[in-house]
């Protein structure tokens, strides 16, 4: 399990390394939101209504 974890946020297109030198950079990280990826919608598929921020997002980010 440790590996698997491990692997994901190692090599994942969905994850990122955060930059720790500025509080600013941390907000903009967790601001990202991403609807692509392993699992998630290709680029091709997702059209502009799936692109949009959903309201209900801002209390998440």
């Amino acid at each position: 399990v440790v590996a698997a974890i491990k692997e994901f946020f190692g090599t994942s297109q969905l994850s990122q390394f955060m930059d720790q030198n500025n509080p600013l950079s941390g907000l903009t990280y967790k601001r990202r939101l991403s609807a692509l990826g392993p699992g998630g919608l290709s680029r091709e598929r997702a059209g502009l209504e799936v692109r949009d921020v959903h309201p209900s997002h801002y209390g998440r980010m």
